[in-house]
């Protein structure tokens, strides 16, 4: 999952907003690009949104309290080991000069109903029922969003991967199961046209990717063709994406083996999956407590 939601990232963040004509030139799902506009972003390198689901992830499989404080010491700990273009420029800058959870958490204005608490939201889609990831979902999202629009997309976000992960039916009642849970966004509706910045747009677009993609390359395509913040859609999607069996796991060599591979690029990231899946069995083992 983390592996598919890295390559997502990397791949949109060429296309995150770029022109139309650029996008249509561009997207072959086959390569990285780099961007018209946004320097600093070399292609292969993922940005914030696979950054802060490594620190969900990372927090899942420590054991800890799944507290606001550790998940914020989370935040700032993985920006500072590594720090990295992507974040907005606000966030980054605050980002800069926070050292601890517990600043975070006293510093920040966590208001917003943009994309932020979504986009790292799928590792808690592994939580083994759907009360445990809406209550874990919905804590993190607070943080950074805590407004009803952004824990909404977050909780969806998770519980996409969730629905996968567990096999909980076919790729075509996805969006049923997310109007039942996260209701009031229309997740059954297509989304149709260019991905604003709000939570919900972005995960709306992912459902509406998953549902008519019958590979992963073609969900991959499908999402950065909505235009618009289609990094994020390529995150979500990507990594529920990554565990059902309705979709061909055909990612490109030249995406899987071309993503950055650094301290904490595709051997951590593949290592940290593991990791996440020995979590999930272990927590099986003992019934499901995690």
């Amino acid at each position: 999952m983390l592996l598919e939601m890295a390559v997502g990232d990397a791949y949109g963040a060429g296309f995150e907003y770029a022109a139309s004509e650029f996008v249509v030139a561009n997207n072959t799902g086959a390569a990285y690009v780099e961007h018209p506009s946004h320097e600093g972003i070399v292609p292969g390198r993922y940005t914030d949104d696979t950054q802060m689901g490594l620190a969900i992830a990372e927090a899942i499989v420590s054991g800890e309290a799944w507290t606001p404080e550790n998940l914020a010491q989370r935040f700032v700990d993985v920006f500072h080991r590594d720090p990295r273009v992507g974040y907005a420029h606000g966030f980054y800058h605050f980002l800069q000069k926070t050292r601890s959870g517990a600043a975070f958490l006293a510093d920040m204005q966590p208001y917003s109903d943009k994309s932020g608490a979504a986009m790292r939201a799928a590792p808690v889609g592994i939580f083994p029922t759907v009360t445990e990831v809406l209550e874990r979902s919905t804590i993190q999202a607070r943080l950074t969003h805590d407004t009803p629009d952004g824990i909404a997309a977050a909780n969806a976000a998770a519980l996409l991967a969730h629905y996968f992960l567990y096999a909980v039916g076919s790729k075509a009642d996805v969006a049923r199961f997310l109007d039942r849970h996260v209701p009031g966004y229309g997740w059954s509706e297509p989304w149709i046209g260019k991905v604003r910045s709000k939570g919900w747009m972005s995960v709306r677009a992912a459902v509406t990717a998953v549902a008519v993609s019958g590979t992963m390359r073609d969900l991959l395509r499908h999402c950065i063709a909505f235009q618009g913040d289609v990094d994020t859609v390529a995150t979500i999607a990507l990594a529920a994406g990554a565990h059902s069996t309705e979709i061909v796991q055909d990612l490109p060599e030249a995406l899987v083996g071309g993503l950055e591979n650094g301290a904490y690029g595709r051997d951590y990231i593949v290592g940290l999956d593991r990791q996440l899946i020995a979590w999930r069995g272990a927590v099986s083992a003992c019934g499901g407590r995690a």
